[in-house]
């Protein structure tokens, strides 16, 4: 990554931080939620992007990883208000609603199911891989809807947002300060990770596949490794979507929310790191501003997606990038 772009990505997150603290400052708690909002969909783009933007997989599948994430976190909130275990055999689980158990929680049962789903996707490839993926979020949506344990179709509350040492959640500027540093520290491990051997690795799959198996290289284990890390981060942003509103429903494994993910990269810029927050916010203010002046918005954002599909191909931040010969 060039100073540039690292300074572009510093600028885009520094942004964010700023609206929020401004917003608590000026006594505007819902922007600040807004902006809590923008970094939870982000670090999911974010996600999504690991494996899209540098591995080319184009997965239409990533609701299912946020919606895992979701409903890990809802159902270890409610067990744990309720005070009933979440599992009696072979071994007990008891409720959670500490932060810092449910994190690990959403990110490993993500994992898995990342590496299931992946392990069988990626035997195929472009538009194949794509049905694939998609078929399985819609598998997991259509369980989820007939889940009557945990809300079935009318999704599952939970009315105490959890805890996390030394912080009080429900004051926004605090949670927004809580999901502001997991999305910057997603946002340093996929530096870390694309600028090193494996990232190297990952991108000469995406250029050039034959040669990458010439110098001994698998790249299914490659893929499959970024499809399986692209899974947690997108199960880690969900595991926080489900705290801020205190709710999950199937809707967050539904295609609407795959695709929304991915609007998030290719606004912002594909294989860009700060792309998905960029796209992210834009999707927001779009909604913020134009939400209650028609139901109909999201045909102004589909127009801007055209536009810049054609003419920023790189998305916002590629243009910004060009604009300043990044």
């Amino acid at each position: 990554m060039s100073r540039g772009g690292a300074l572009a990505n510093a600028l885009v997150f520094a942004a964010l931080v700023a609206v929020a603290a401004g917003a608590d400052a000026t006594g505007n708690p819902y922007i600040v939620t807004l902006a809590t909002k923008v970094a939870i969909l982000g670090l999911a783009g974010v996600g999504l992007n690991l494996a899209l933007g540098y591995g080319g997989l184009v997965s239409f599948g990533h609701a299912a990883f946020f919606g895992i994430g979701g409903y890990v976190t809802a159902i270890l909130a409610s067990h744990a208000a309720a005070g009933t275990p979440v599992i009696t055999f072979p071994f007990t689980v008891a409720g959670t609603a500490e932060m810092l158990a449910i994190w690990p929680a959403a990110i490993l049962v993500s994992g898995l199911a990342a590496l299931a789903i992946g392990a069988l996707s990626l035997r195929t490839t472009g538009v194949y891989f794509i049905m694939v993926t998609l078929a399985f979020a819609q598998m997991l949506y259509y369980f989820a809807v007939s889940w009557p344990a945990y809300g079935g179709e009318d999704g599952l509350s939970f009315y105490v947002r959890n805890s996390f040492p030394g912080a009080n959640t429900f004051a926004p500027l605090q949670f927004f300060a809580i999901c502001a540093t997991l999305l910057g520290g997603a946002m340093i491990l996929v530096a870390l990770l694309t600028q090193s051997r494996f990232g190297l690795a990952l991108r000469a799959a995406k250029e050039n596949e034959a040669r990458v198996i010439a110098v001994g290289i698998r790249p299914l284990a490659v893929r499959l490794t970024a499809f399986v890390l692209s899974g947690m981060v997108a199960g880690l942003a969900g595991a926080l979507f489900a705290d801020l509103s205190r709710f999950v429903s199937p809707a967050m494994l539904s295609w609407h929310m795959s695709g929304e993910i991915m609007v998030f990269v290719i606004l912002g810029g594909v294989g860009r790191l700060a792309g998905p927050i960029a796209g992210a916010a834009v999707f927001i203010a779009l909604e913020y501003l134009l939400g209650p002046v028609s139901d109909h918005w999201q045909a102004l954002l589909g127009l801007l997606l055209l536009v810049i599909v054609l003419f920023a191909p790189r998305g916002l931040m590629g243009l910004v990038a060009r604009r300043r010969h990044v």
